[in-house]
């Protein structure tokens, strides 16, 4: 009877942990090109240059593009976060505990992934727009609408913004993306709790984890799909074993994923000043 009461604690915490994960865990991995079961310690990402279409005469060759080709490695890290959970405590308390446990687990790997996607998208340094001594203005915005334009990334519903929750401040006092005779009905800021919204054909997500400079230069990052890639050896897993010596379960949470920069010219560095006023 133990033996299936324990399997059955097991098998709905694994459940647990990985829809957590899947819920609240990363905010960024669905905003890279990501490789999932990777099979050893690193992967490729494919890099092809843009192709030139040419003339040709009558019964000739067709001409060929000579792209340039060339890979960008992603090594994966292993991570891990565990936690134990007292047998006789479960009953001493008015918590699932198992339930708080498995929601931090999921939100610690969780971070750990966007963590990781943002120390890939720290390597951009060809397209940087300075603090200029401002927070996020509209300049600066169009500034980088201009860069990917300039660039002929592609405006396809793939790019992404991620910025402090200081620059999503400055964002709602922008006209433009709070107004529904700009962006519609649909794209206003407040309509849900959703904090992720499409402005100019980009999707903008607010984030606390990106890396501030000194203490009052937060970079932001406009950046297209392609241009980061993510890595998965393993994704979230769990294993809880019973140690009859502490009369408790050890939760151990688990994954394998790394990301690279695949692309510079598809990432824009924002950085904005947050000195107070």
């Amino acid at each position: 009877m133990s033996t299936t009461i324990d399997q059955a604690f097991v098998k709905q915490f694994e459940r647990e942990v990985h829809e957590a994960y899947q819920r609240q865990g990363s905010k960024l991995r669905n905003t890279v090109r990501t490789i999932n079961q990777v099979k050893g310690a690193s992967t490729t990402f494919q890099k092809v240059g843009k192709g030139t279409a040419s003339t040709k005469s009558t019964h000739g060759m067709v001409p060929v593009m000579n792209l340039a080709h060339s890979n960008v490695e992603c090594v994966l890290q292993d991570f891990y976060a565990g936690d134990w959970v007292d047998r006789l405590d479960e009953l001493k308390t008015n918590i699932d505990e198992r339930q708080v446990i498995a929601n931090a687990g999921a939100n610690a790997l969780g971070r750990k992934t966007d963590e990781l996607i943002i120390g890939a998208l720290e390597g951009a340094s060809t397209n940087v727009i300075a603090d200029s001594n401002a927070g996020l203005t509209k300049d600066k915005v169009l500034e980088a609408f201009e860069m990917f334009g300039d660039t002929d990334v592609p405006d396809d519903g793939q790019r992404f913004a991620v910025v402090g929750w200081k620059q999503w401040s400055d964002l709602l006092k922008i006209e433009e993306f709070v107004n529904a005779d700009y962006i519609g009905e649909g794209n206003l800021p407040y309509t849900s709790i959703t904090q992720a919204k499409m402005w100019l054909g980009t999707i903008w997500v607010p984030h606390a984890g990106l890396p501030i400079d000194g203490g009052d230069v937060r970079s932001c990052y406009f950046y297209h799909k392609t241009a980061i890639g993510h890595a998965v050896g393993s994704d979230v897993q769990t294993d809880v074993s019973w140690h009859g010596d502490r009369a408790a379960h050890f939760v151990n949470n688990m994954m394998s994923q790394g990301a690279s920069l695949v692309d510079e010219s598809g990432v824009v560095v924002i950085n904005c000043d947050e000195t107070p006023a």
